[in-house]
């Protein structure tokens, strides 16, 4: 778990993935379409994705991915961040984390 915590504190936004996830694919596209450029990291690339899957499993993310993490803090996984978004409260957590400006 230290792996996803040092990982997930890098940046402002940090988006775990797999290359091959549509749903991946979604999330990562809501947050560019935010203004937001967040980490990247796709385990089914990384040398270490299998400890990496293995962590956020332990996290509580089901699926695996996508598991966002803004500010450092777990948000939660596709079908919480869409909600995140429709009520309006994903773009607060993104200021409070200095993703956003606007």
């Amino acid at each position: 778990m230290d792996v996803v915590a040092r990982l997930a504190s890098q940046r402002a936004v940090v988006i775990f993935s797999k290359s091959t996830c549509c749903m991946s694919h979604a999330i990562k596209r809501l947050f560019y379409e935010q203004g937001v450029s967040p980490a990247i990291v796709e385990i089914d690339q990384d040398m270490y994705g299998k400890d990496i899957e293995w962590a956020l499993a332990r996290l509580g993310c089901s699926p695996t991915v996508p598991a966002v993490f803004v500010g450092g803090k777990f948000v939660g996984t596709a079908n919480t961040v869409m909600t995140l978004h429709l009520n309006g409260s994903l773009k607060m957590l993104l200021k409070d984390a200095g993703a956003l400006w606007l």
